[in-house]
């Protein structure tokens, strides 16, 4: 099964930022995850606009969008021109979720729906044939450098069955917790795609931590 890196910013020295976003992509990373906190439908403030098309300028990586925001339908239209790649939304923070999928689609990007840990897996059932990501929160949302919940590990197992039920050749990725000591379990679960912060932007070598991260998921599969 795949295994896909993308570390995330939200944990990288923004003074550094195209190096270590080099160093990341030189150690075998193959997308870059934006966190996108609005203050409200999550307790932090973060990113926007603007980064995503400094990332844009910095590296041809696939940008991938976490929005962790209300009303996201409000910035499909303006993610997609800065060169998000991957728009990714809640979908307790919407309605009609199934038509700003469809939208994210249709301006170019790959759209995703993410799943908090108390978030049904019904949500993804009805809309399963309009995803090309889910995305299964593996730590309540908000802050970078919390743990692995445990039971994101049995999660990710039905999201997969789910998927497979489907037929979907949807990407199921994984953000939360995860270090050298938790891919393991995930990708044995059926993630294929993981979102690392400070595993990777907190180490020294951040190139390094990509590789120790693909060694030690395959390593365990």
């Amino acid at each position: 099964m795949t295994v896909r890196i993308a570390p995330s910013v939200l944990s990288a020295d923004l003074g550094r930022l195209a190096e270590q976003v080099a160093e990341a992509a030189a150690g075998g990373a193959e997308w870059v995850h934006v966190d996108v906190m609005d203050g409200h439908f999550v307790p932090n403030l973060t990113f926007g606009a603007p980064m995503i098309r400094a990332l844009r300028r910095l590296t041809d990586l696939p940008l991938d969008v976490h929005l962790m925001v209300e009303r996201p339908e409000q910035y499909i239209v303006e993610y997609a021109a800065a060169g998000a790649d991957v728009f990714t939304f809640h979908p307790e923070a919407t309605v009609h979720v199934q038509r700003h999928l469809a939208t994210a689609r249709e301006h170019g990007m790959r759209a995703g729906l993410a799943l908090n840990p108390g978030t049904p897996l019904g949500w993804l059932e009805e809309v399963v044939q309009d995803v090309d990501l889910v995305l299964v929160m593996s730590v309540n949302p908000g802050y970078g450098g919390q743990g692995y919940l445990p039971a994101s590990t049995s999660k990710i197992a039905r999201v997969r069955e789910v998927l497979d039920s489907a037929r979907s050749q949807a990407v199921l990725e994984v953000d939360g917790g995860i270090t050298v000591d938790t891919i393991a379990r995930a990708h044995n679960a059926g993630a294929d795609t993981f979102v690392a912060g400070t595993a990777v932007f907190g180490d020294s070598d951040p190139a390094e931590a990509v590789r120790a991260l693909k060694r030690a998921c395959l390593a365990r599969a």
